[in-house]
């Protein structure tokens, strides 16, 4: 064991001490800031700009529509940036008002201008051409001046006063989502699909990415023929394990790291954003318990030792990177299978796919994962899927043992099938 303890702590120091390691790990934080923050800070600021309301508003309803348009969109403009023009004028003037009004366009003298008529009364058209027609902020507050403005002159035309005409037009409602499960509500919708994405992605992401190192160092230990002197004093399991051991520690440092950092980012979103002359807009963080937490970290466990004894092999048997490339795929295939059913058991959790793929020691550390942050998962089926990943990695660390054991020290060609089966009899 102490061997295997020297090897181990080589893996990982050799790796939490290099230049990518430290710029990743701080880019961990630094990533989840952006997320938490940015959006708040551009939702903020994306706002129409002053230019929207330097319009004319060629006005042939003949209910002053135009006027009430003008005065929505000079709200909050100060000086001469508020200043909409209205033309009040029969349909026959339209044509040549809007011939009139580009010209004052193309000579910078407008923005642009908003055609109103009895479509527009009747809530079926509204036009408007301008420069800022592709500004999606301006559209925006034009769409939903002209709705509420044309929304008010058709109450009031209908008998309604215009105080309460306009209070009506202006009633905002905050819709909220909740999920119903097959075991009853489920909470907020948008944090669970939320939490799920990200654990599927970091998982996804953690496998493939750290697998990946474990191959990387067996192929350089192989090529260098480190594993020739390597292997005549440690016996090969115990090398093979010390690395997966080794590089799995690296990955568990960046994710206390990244899962602390994202805490204490949450905790002290609202002052940051206060700092920063705005304040944060409302979020429920998912309700994490310990135990899931736990069971999060052992799937994590499980289907990092399965993958990644998979990659080790794979690196023992190849001797160039366009080798391992060709030699990955089937694995690649299984693990993308797991993130490709994303939005069908996002959609159904409780579905046989779903059920099944969380139950294959392949698919088991995403897929259930992703099922337990969307509902309640029974326990039975948590454990079968758990017994499902550990069977499942204990059988690809026998078979990435013994392909391991013979695959260092052949070179120069891939083995065949046939071959790797007289390794895998080999005792």
């Amino acid at each position: 064991m102490d061997k295997l303890w020297v090897i181990t702590a080589r893996e990982y120091l050799e790796r939490v001490r290099t230049r990518w390691f430290l710029f990743s790990t701080v880019f961990g934080p630094v990533f989840f800031a952006a997320l938490m923050i940015l959006p708040a800070i551009v939702a903020r600021r994306t706002k129409a700009s002053e230019e929207v309301s330097r319009i004319v508003v060629l006005d042939a309803t003949g209910h002053r529509l135009g006027h009430r348009i003008a005065d929505g969109l000079s709200v909050g403009m100060i000086g001469d940036t508020a200043r909409t023009r209205v033309q009040e004028m029969t349909p026959d003037q339209l044509a040549p008002a809007e011939s009139l009004a580009t010209r004052e366009i193309v000579r910078g003298e407008l923005t642009g201008y908003l055609v109103l008529d009895s479509a527009a009364l009747d809530g079926r058209r509204v036009r408007y051409a301008g420069r800022n027609a592709s500004a999606e902020a301006d559209m925006d507050m034009i769409r939903r001046v002209v709705r509420e403005s044309v929304m008010q002159t058709r109450l009031e035309m209908a008998g309604v006063g215009p105080d309460r005409s306009a209070a009506l037009v202006r009633t905002q409602l905050e819709f909220e989502l909740e999920r119903i499960t097959d075991r009853g509500r489920g909470g907020s919708a948008r944090v669970s699909i939320a939490f799920a994405l990200i654990i599927v992605v970091i998982l996804y992401m953690a496998l493939m990415l750290y697998g990946q190192a474990v191959l990387r160092g067996v192929m350089e230990e192989k090529q260098t023929r480190v594993a020739e002197v390597v292997v005549s004093s440690v016996e090969p399991w115990k090398l093979l394990a010390g690395k997966v051991i080794g590089v799995g520690a690296v990955g568990l440092t960046q994710f206390a790291v990244w899962i602390g950092s994202a805490i204490l980012l949450l905790r002290y979103r609202a002052p940051i954003l206060e700092k920063l002359g705005g304040s944060a807009m409302s979020f429920t963080p998912p309700d994490v318990t310990i135990g899931m937490g736990l069971v999060l970290l052992l799937f994590f466990v499980a289907g990092y030792v399965f993958y990644s004894a998979l990659f080790a092999a794979v690196g023992a048997m190849v001797s160039s990177e366009q080798e391992a490339q060709q030699a990955l795929m089937p694995i690649i295939l299984l693990l993308v299978s797991s993130f490709v059913f994303f939005q069908p058991i996002l959609s159904k959790p409780t579905s046989g796919l779903a059920q099944t793929l969380s139950w294959l020691p392949f698919s088991a550390p995403i897929v259930m994962p992703l099922r337990m942050a969307v509902i309640p998962v029974a326990g039975w089926e948590v454990a079968v899927a758990l017994i499902s990943v550990a069977a499942g990695s204990y059988i690809a660390v026998w078979i990435a043992a013994r392909i391991y054991r013979t695959g260092m020290l052949m070179y120069g060609k891939r083995p065949t099938m046939r071959e790797l089966a007289r390794w895998l009899r080999t005792t």
